[in-house]
């Protein structure tokens, strides 16, 4: 019964918008992933240079905001954030400067002489600026336009660089729903892993082409700045942060860089005792019996320690599980989009197994994958 509404839910196709997508409030996250064409290693360093300017220009036009990406060889990675559009729509002074970041002065100065016109128009300038704002905005703020105007550009562009015809990438790009909070703290991470589990590089940090690469090392523009503002973003927007990347120093990137390198096991080694229950014992000389068991306290509570392992293998539910998050937020997903299931289906959330059990309980899946999940 189930791999029948697996079934039926498979054939509406992989795209999955919140269904709150309209909200002049509520913003939404998603994790992306696009592959090239065959899987072929296609992107050497001057071409995930290019996606990576191509990417932050795209950005700065659709106020939407990159939270985590890595940039593969025959992939990429985003975990992006669209915010809604004001409900009083934007200035034309920052509808302006966000043209400027993806367009030539020309198409700008175009533009901004047909706003100075419509401006003066009296009684109907109301009505010819919210026109031609609209013919803007409307690639403004939204998942497809996003992932649309950036693939296509970077395509031109490499195929060019390349001297080939024809198209890029495999297919639509697929799309996971994920909530603020653990889930898209547990994506991030998965998503800066990459290079990690390819066996790339053993330090994410190490990696130029993805969110903690930049964050640590900085780039060639911001000196890293977007990127530490996008981590601490999807590690902390639960709480009330906003994407502000003072807040990375401290407590912040430690967290996530313990999460991502297994720091924890330098300092403890993990034993299970006969009850089950998680122990520990110091490797590291100089370390306080006090510092070692408020660590693990943190481990245990936040269930890190198996996480860590589980980030390092390849998750299905991370690119297929459609929508991915707390117990709730899947159920209520669920029935907000009830027309995509059987009618028998009587709950949305299912829990993750295989090479995500890990997660188990923590996180939820919309899909009861049933293949490759490890």
């Amino acid at each position: 019964m189930k791999a029948k509404e697996e079934q039926r839910d498979r054939s509406k196709g992989t795209r999955w918008l919140a269904p709150w997508k309209d909200s002049t409030e509520k913003p939404v996250i998603y994790h992306c992933v696009t592959r090239v064409v065959d899987r072929r290693f296609a992107f050497g360093k001057e071409d995930k240079e290019k996606f990576r300017t191509l990417m932050r220009m795209q950005e700065n036009f659709s106020g939407c905001r990159v939270l985590a990406y890595c940039i593969m060889c025959n992939h990429v990675h985003l975990l992006l954030e669209v915010p809604p559009l004001p409900a009083g729509g934007i200035s034309d002074e920052e509808l302006l400067k966000r043209l400027k970041a993806s367009s030539s002065e020309s198409e700008v100065s175009v533009v901004a002489k047909r706003l100075a016109e419509c401006r003066k128009l009296g009684a109907g300038a109301e009505i010819a600026v919210r026109e031609l704002h609209e013919s803007i905005t409307y690639r403004m703020h939204d998942l497809g336009e996003f992932m649309k105007a950036l693939l296509q550009r970077f395509s031109r562009w490499h195929n060019a660089k390349h001297e080939r015809v024809g198209t890029l990438w495999e297919s639509r790009f697929k799309s996971v729903l994920v909530e603020d909070g653990m889930a898209a703290r547990t994506m991030a991470a998965y998503i800066d892993l990459n290079p990690v589990r390819a066996g790339m590089v053993a330090d994410p940090a190490d990696y130029r082409w993805s969110s903690y690469g930049e964050a640590m090392g900085g780039g060639a523009r911001g000196n890293g700045k977007k990127a530490r503002a996008g981590l601490v973003r999807a590690l902390m927007a639960h709480k009330g942060y906003g994407a502000d990347a003072r807040h990375w120093s401290g407590r912040v990137s430690k967290d996530y860089r313990m999460l991502l390198l297994d720091e924890g096991e330098e300092q403890l080694k993990e034993v299970r005792g006969v009850d089950g229950h998680l122990q520990v014992k110091v490797v590291r000389k100089g370390m306080k019996k006090q510092a070692v068991e408020a660590k693990l306290a943190r481990l245990e509570r936040s269930r890190d320690v198996a996480l860590r392992k589980m980030l390092r293998c390849r998750v299905r539910y991370f690119s297929d599980g459609a929508v991915l998050g707390s117990r709730a937020f899947v159920d209520g997903v669920f029935r907000a989009c009830r027309e995509r299931f059987g009618a028998k289906r009587t709950s949305g959330a299912r829990e993750l197994r295989g090479s995500g059990a890990a997660a188990a309980g923590t996180l939820w899946s919309v899909r009861d994958l049933k293949k490759g999940i490890g």
